[in-house]
């Protein structure tokens, strides 16, 4: 049998199949941000009993099959819930998608890991690792008896454009490829020797 793939030997080799998903806010940031495109090519693979009922439903909503596959992957994000820390309440991907999204990869991957750090990768949580724990990616204040520089773990408190300008060498050094000596440092004890107050707006590090 010869399928529109090439010849086949099994009835039950899975076809592959490219569409194309389309984009929101496709646009580039200002200040250097990522070219994205309105769409991405995302080659799956499916059986061939599934294409084709695929296909049927597609039909019968006059669509195409990449636009049908794209329609059900759209409703199934509004199936899929996220477990919110401190809170019972939950959300959808779908809900949550304007908070998750960015055109930048280094903003998206920082909104994931601040609230979803259980969705990170392996080697996804060795990056967020380092950046957690690098003082000069967050706004704080000097506080203690030894005044030094603490932060929280906030979206809101998170210096995006310094993850920007240096995210090709954090990648690097979660991979291995760099020595943590590359990472940017900070002022980890206050210059003036001196406590801050609980009142005090958060600074930038030094």
């Amino acid at each position: 049998m010869v399928s529109r793939y090439g010849p086949r030997t099994k009835s039950n080799v899975m076809e592959p199949l490219a569409w194309r998903t389309h984009m929101t806010d496709a646009q580039k940031r200002k200040g250097g941000g990522a070219k994205t495109s309105r769409s991405e090519v995302v080659t799956v693979r499916l059986e061939p009993k599934l294409r084709y009922l695929a296909e049927l439903a597609g039909r019968k909503q006059r669509r195409t099959l990449s636009s049908f596959i794209e329609w059900a992957i759209q409703t199934g994000l509004e199936q899929v819930y996220l477990e919110n820390r401190g809170s019972d309440l939950r959300d959808s991907i779908a809900d949550m998608a304007g908070k998750l999204w960015d055109v930048d990869e280094q903003d998206r991957f920082i909104k994931l890991a601040v609230r979803y750090p259980d969705l990170l990768t392996h080697e996804e949580q060795v990056l967020w690792k380092l950046i957690r724990e690098n003082g000069f990616l967050w706004r704080g204040r000097y506080t203690g008896p030894n005044g030094e520089w603490t932060w929280e773990l906030r979206e809101e408190g998170f210096l995006f454009e310094r993850l920007r300008e240096r995210w090709k060498t954090f990648v690097a050094v979660a991979s291995g490829e760099k020595d943590r000596s590359e990472l940017p440092q900070w002022k980890r004890i206050d210059p003036d020797a001196k406590d801050s107050f609980d009142g005090m707006p958060d600074e930038l590090p030094l």
